[in-house]
């Protein structure tokens, strides 16, 4: 009964876990940076970003700046869920579908589920 109870658990974390992903608004990759307190001029408010190994920066306006800060801390909440959520998955994965005996008992961290 433990085990269907644990299994019971892992699916109400991956549905909190899609609740959460559904909430997330627009998301970006990247970072913002705001250097209008910055001596010298130079762009006040930045996005940087790598795209094919090359990092891109583009300025940006005080208004596009408080938008892409948002998206960025989105993409890195997305990022963190996603993780969360494979997590789990292999956990019921393995739970639940039979796999060959083995002499050695494979660990949390072999099995991505730490």
């Amino acid at each position: 009964m433990q085990k269907a109870d644990s299994i019971i658990t892992l699916q109400r974390q991956y549905t909190q876990l899609r609740r959460r992903l559904s909430l997330l608004g627009w998301i970006s990759q990247g970072s913002v940076q705001d250097r209008t307190r910055r001596k010298g001029g130079g762009a006040g408010y930045q996005w940087t970003r790598k795209v094919a190994a090359k990092t891109v920066t583009v300025a940006l306006t005080q208004e596009q700046f408080g938008k892409m800060r948002q998206a960025v801390a989105n993409y890195r909440q997305l990022r963190w869920l996603l993780k969360q959520m494979e997590k789990v998955s292999r956990s019921v994965i393995f739970q639940t579908a039979p796999h060959n005996t083995r002499r050695k008992r494979l660990s949390r961290k072999v099995l991505g589920t730490m």
